[in-house]
């Protein structure tokens, strides 16, 4: 392998989604990653821990994936792009670091290689149930962003995006990859290191007595510092005021955790991102992400042999969930239906959407394998009934 200065392998490879998304890592700068050993997502660092020692950076085993998680928020205070990556057991134990992340905005981004569940589950086959828990996994009011990719091209794409969108928003980010897309062997073409457009950190140019590090700027985000610079500054996960000092009232509360969840809130129209099939004239329109809108398609494709107008809507960034779109196609179609595996979690936010304007079927599945796509068909049939 030969990579530019940058790091970046350009050209046409075949690549795994899990070694696609370590080279998206590489190609937004990132140089520091901690992880856990974990199906079916090791295959990220392990690739990670060979290139990046040869572009200066590190990666570190952890202990577990709670150490891994705290690590990297470390290393962004550092100055570091940081990354960890992990599945489903694991992206459990790193909730607690993900609502820190949130409170201290911190740039980094998490990789969700998910399998099916709960607990230890199906270690080496697909699931898609960690979908709400990236959202609302910690507790309290926050706000992320979740990127979901359906291809190895996309794990590479989406986790530049997810670096960059980080970077503008100080927020963590969530790569929602699946196990069938992880392993999944397909052409990825990566482009010149050139014309990859990279988010820079958004540090201060404001003098350390005038520096505060929680003063957002007009976009609600606030500047940054690093450890070494000059500057002195306090971060903590309790309720803080603009220097970063804690702060015990509901006042403080008020300004600060509005403020968390408006700077994605406000911007929900510009961090949208979905795919469109066939919705034009579509009687009928298929919610799908991950590796089951691929199913979805093909399914898609039996129904219109049937003379059903069906169309694909596939959120690509999850979180935000792109309701307004579902809320304009819900005046016009008579139904979603939503194939997910899992017994039931996007649908409900495409039927909270829906607002009673059309019918939402669900197509559960427990995970382990994908849908057949007869059986989501026969979905798209009740939907027109």
């Amino acid at each position: 392998m030969k990579a530019d200065p940058r790091g970046v392998l350009t050209g046409a490879h075949f690549l795994d989604g899990d070694h696609a998304c370590c080279e998206g890592a590489l190609a937004a700068g990132c140089r520091f990653a901690a992880g856990y050993p974990i199906t079916p997502s090791t295959e990220v660092v392990e690739r990670f821990a060979q290139r990046v020692p040869l572009l200066g950076g590190l990666f570190i085993q952890m202990e577990d994936e709670l150490a891994s998680s705290i690590a990297i928020l470390g290393a962004v205070w550092a100055g570091a792009k940081a990354f960890t990556v992990t599945s489903g057991p694991g992206f459990s134990l790193m909730m607690e670091h993900i609502g820190l992340a949130a409170m201290l905005e911190t740039p980094c981004v998490f990789v969700n290689v998910q399998r099916g569940g709960p607990s230890t589950g199906l270690p080496t086959l697909p699931g898609q149930a960690d979908m709400m828990q990236a959202r609302w996994g910690s507790h309290g009011d926050y706000e992320i962003i979740a990127l979901c990719p359906n291809s190895p091209q996309e794990c590479f794409d989406l986790t530049v995006d997810a670096f960059n969108l980080s970077e503008k928003y100080r927020v963590p980010v969530i790569v929602m990859m699946d196990e069938c897309v992880g392993h999944m062997t397909e052409k990825v073409v990566i482009p010149p290191a050139e014309e990859i457009e990279i988010h820079p950190r958004r540090h201060t140019r404001l003098p350390p007595e005038k520096y505060r590090p929680f003063r957002p700027d007009p976009d609600l985000v606030p500047q940054m510092v690093k450890a070494g610079d000059g500057y002195r500054f306090h971060i903590t996960g309790l309720t803080h005021d603009e220097r970063g000092y804690p702060v015990m009232n509901w006042q403080v509360q008020e300004k600060l955790v509005r403020r968390l969840v408006e700077k994605i809130r406000k911007n929900a129209d510009d961090i949208a991102r979905y795919q469109e099939v066939n919705t034009e004239a579509a009687d009928v329109v298929l919610v799908a992400y991950g590796i089951t809108s691929r199913v979805a398609l093909r399914a898609m494709q039996l129904a219109r042999e049937q003379g059903v107008a069906v169309g694909l809507l596939r959120p690509i960034v999850v979180w935000p969930f792109p309701e307004k779109r579902i809320r304009q196609l819900a005046l016009r179609v008579k139904a979603f239906v939503v194939p997910e595996l899992n017994y039931g979690q996007i649908v409900y936010e495409v039927e909270r959407c829906a607002a009673g304007q059309a019918k939402t079927l669900l197509v559960a599945h427990g995970g382990g394998s994908v849908h057949r796509p007869e059986d989501i068909v026969a979905r798209i049939l009740e939907g027109v009934q």
